[in-house]
């Protein structure tokens, strides 16, 4: 994990995965901006998509860059 000092930048947690890209990402990004819907209608307008995972009802949700690398965008905790 690579944690800068508070309030200085993303915190990066790496863990390693026994298989190949296959069906999921072999690295999963979360980002949590302070506003979620106004971060991913901006990703969205920069050519990220919508994928169903079958994540159901959650809080994130699920994107995909146009290389099809999956990842999340958070809720702001409160």
């Amino acid at each position: 994990m690579l944690t800068p000092p508070p309030g200085q930048g993303p915190v990066w947690l790496f863990l390693a995965v026994p298989d190949g890209k296959t069906v999921k990402n072999r690295l999963h990004v979360d980002f949590t901006p302070d506003d979620q819907q106004a971060e991913v209608d901006r990703l969205i307008s920069l050519g990220a998509r919508h994928v169903d995972i079958g994540q159901g009802e959650q809080s994130w949700v699920v994107l995909a860059d146009p290389e099809g690398n999956e990842f999340c965008v958070l809720a702001a905790e409160s």
